[in-house]
């Protein structure tokens, strides 16, 4: 039996070259069961008129598939679903069985209940996503990322992709960070001093474990990134909240007997606040007083298309008590997850230590093909490109939310990719944004951003990395129409 030509369709979904995707396409047809044993393929020359496709490309496709044994060839007869192609799996899930184990009583310590924010997984198919922190498909380069990594794949690189760096990182990664990165931020470190993490996150929680015990306190911003409160919580320290105004963390209300201070000097999470100059020495001044450390997460410095960030508070460290903490995974793609701690070397050796305890090192490869996109200046051109996106869909929302009157509490003083918003009185921020997701609209609710029980509720974020300008006016007036404004 021939299999219908019309049953293939090359997804939008696969990457890579139309040589791969159009194996891709056969592969997943015969594993899961859609093209049986026997069963005839269309001839390349029409399977290549039906997608568009030169004849060549799958011819190639058809020859690599029978190289595997996906398919057989039978002489002028055509080609054929191999009779030693894959098995599709067949899998029944077993059944529920009760535990006998007392879990409530078995469990150490708890993880779960934390106050986080949610985003749907199927976001982008939201008409109106507000979300913060996605990448955009139509800005990211996708092509030159592919050809790093399969660079970075290359007979070349075999170490970095299958060495056990143990307690190291790829060197060309932190020489790329201690030559370009950090003194674009005023800051200047040796390798001894950079830390590769999954993440900013990720390097929060070794901040937190190695700086902190239950004997010793940190002061946060309130509001604040709600994960940094989680890792805080775990870490069974105390924890003093500290109000932030226009210009960020109130330096003045830091407790004397503080230990760690954690903030977002350059931009404010969420509110988007920059600390000013005489803040940030004041700050520092503050931390010297009481002998304290400073974290300083200096996340989206590279969104700045309004005008040049102020220079990180690391730069202006003369005693080595700032812990400086980037990441690449908002500018790229948040699963990426690579990110860095900069400090002394005195704690750099510690949390590289308790890295290799927990996972070693991030992936070999993911770090070398950062690298070569680094350095091959992929990644500045990329963010042209996304400054450019970022200043129109900011001017758009701008004249949106002043047309339909809505309250702005905080925006990004040099860029950044959100707004920082208020409901107008009589409000609740997570009330309104399940109203607007039935309507195609996704919000983020500020509740979670804050410190305590009785949490402010009139406070929601709007971000505009991931919505094309163009659907932005009418996104906004579906909120205003909520608020009735």
């Amino acid at each position: 039996m021939a299999i219908s030509v019309e049953t293939f369709f090359l997804s939008p979904s696969h990457q890579g070259t139309l040589q791969a995707r159009i194996q891709q396409m056969i592969a997943e047809g015969i594993l899961s069961g859609q093209f049986r044993k026997a069963e005839k393929l269309p001839s390349s020359r029409r399977l290549a008129a039906h997608l568009g496709v030169s004849r060549i490309t799958v011819t190639l496709a058809y020859t690599e598939l029978l190289a595997n044994d996906y398919l057989t060839s039978k002489g002028r007869s055509g080609y054929f679903v191999s009779q030693n192609a894959p098995v599709p799996p067949s899998f029944s899930p077993p059944k529920k069985s009760e535990d006998t184990v007392d879990w409530s009583r078995a469990l150490g310590r708890r993880f779960t209940g934390g106050n986080t924010l949610q985003k749907p997984l199927d976001w982008a198919r939201y008409r109106y996503p507000f979300v913060y922190g996605q990448t955009d498909p139509t800005l990211f380069d996708h092509s030159n990322w592919r050809l790093c990594a399969l660079q970075a794949l290359g007979q070349k690189d075999f170490t970095a992709l299958t060495a056990d760096y143990f307690d190291q990182d790829d060197p060309r990664l932190v020489e790329f960070i201690a030559r370009n990165t950090l003194p674009r931020r005023g800051v200047k470190a040796r390798p001894e001093q950079i830390l590769i993490t999954l993440g900013a996150q990720n390097a929060l929680w070794i901040a937190a474990q190695i700086l902190l015990t239950q004997r010793r306190t940190a002061a946060i911003e309130d509001p604040c990134y709600y994960a940094l409160r989680e890792i805080l919580q775990l870490s069974r320290c105390h924890v003093a909240p500290i109000p932030v105004d226009r210009d960020g963390l109130k330096t003045d209300d830091i407790p004397d007997n503080t230990d760690v201070i954690f903030t977002t000097p350059s931009h404010q999470c969420p509110t988007n606040a920059t600390m000013p100059m005489d803040r940030r020495n004041a700050l520092l001044q503050r931390a010297r007083d009481i002998d304290a450390l400073v974290v300083e997460d200096d996340y989206e410095f590279e969104m700045s298309f309004l005008n040049a960030p102020t220079p990180a508070l690391k730069s202006l460290d003369t005693d080595g008590r700032v812990i400086y903490v980037g990441s690449f995974s908002k500018s790229l793609f948040p699963g990426l997850r690579l990110g860095y701690l900069v400090g002394s070397e005195a704690f750099i050796r510690e949390a590289r230590a308790l890295r290799a305890s927990i996972l070693r090192h991030p992936p070999g490869h993911i770090q070398r093909t950062t690298a070569y996109f680094l350095s091959l200046g992929y990644y500045d051109a990329l963010i042209r490109r996304i400054r450019i996106a970022l200043a129109e869909r900011r001017t758009v929302m701008q004249d949106a939310l002043d047309k339909h009157g809505l309250s702005v509490a905080g925006q990004g003083k040099f860029g950044g990719s959100s707004f920082w918003m208020q409901a107008p009185e009589g409000f609740d921020a997570d009330d309104v944004a399940n109203q607007l997701r039935a309507q195609s609209v996704l919000i983020e609710p500020g509740r979670p951003f804050f410190h305590g029980d009785d949490k402010p509720t009139r406070f929601y974020r709007l971000g505009y990395s991931s919505i094309p300008a163009s659907r932005i006016p009418e996104g906004v007036a579906k909120i205003a129409q909520v608020f009735n404004v």
